[in-house]
């Protein structure tokens, strides 16, 4: 059964598919044998382009409605920070973008399952309303130049 998203969090929520998308994207290029230095370049330009900005406003705007003491707000930052090092090691590309793909997957599927539910409960309209003005939803814009996962 689809979750109820509230309207302020929508934004939010469809920026976690296209993290799935992501995740979806490296698999398939692993699946298929594609070269990880290609699959990673445009896992480095999605990471810039799309999840330090996202990430920038959960922690900035969304998780201190709970408080960044809440222990469901540890683990998320807690996974921030191990994807990060995920996606920023210039090492071991293959078992990073491997990492990647199954921890950033289960990262999003905690926060809208988890996470979000718990902050949607105790958010005020006031709290709601600041993400909506802050976070302002954009047409997703896809780096296609080597769609290597097609």
């Amino acid at each position: 059964m689809p979750i109820k998203r509230n309207e302020h969090l929508k934004a939010i929520s469809r920026e976690h598919h296209h993290g799935l998308l992501l995740c979806w994207k490296i698999k398939a290029g692993l699946k298929k044998e594609i070269n990880p230095e290609r699959i990673k370049t445009y896992v480095d330009w999605f990471y810039t382009e799309h999840i330090l900005p996202h990430f920038d406003i959960e922690e900035k705007c969304i998780f201190p409605i709970l408080g960044n003491e809440n222990e469901l707000v540890q683990k998320a930052l807690s996974e921030h920070q191990n994807l990060k090092k995920h996606f920023e090691s210039k090492t071991d590309i293959l078992d990073n973008l491997k990492l990647i793909e199954k921890e950033l997957d289960e990262h999003i599927r905690f926060e809208e399952r988890v996470l979000f539910n718990e902050i949607q409960s105790a958010a005020t309209e006031a709290e709601l309303l600041k993400i909506k003005e802050i976070h302002t939803e954009t047409a997703f814009a896809d780096n296609v130049s080597d769609p290597f996962w097609m």
